[in-house]
């Protein structure tokens, strides 16, 4: 899925989401914690949203496809 496509995003979380490098962005989505898998694993299906000033993406595990989630602070 591109980066670019944006699946369900809140307008804050998008205008956050954007402001972040495209390179930086790819980093996150290839390394998020799996509790089921034990290890940082591809985040899909994700979705996006403000909680408390940060970005919340919350989608499936690329390799189990059991919930993830990870909380990217915004300063």
């Amino acid at each position: 899925m591109p980066i670019e496509s944006l699946p369900k995003f809140t307008a804050p979380a998008a205008k956050l989401w954007n402001a972040i490098p495209g390179h930086d962005r790819k980093k996150l989505l290839a390394n998020v914690w799996c509790g089921k898998c034990g290890h940082g694993v591809p985040i899909i299906n994700f979705t996006g949203a403000v909680k408390g000033g940060d970005l919340l993406l919350v989608g499936k595990c690329a390799v189990c496809h059991g919930d993830v989630a990870r909380l990217v602070e915004s300063n």
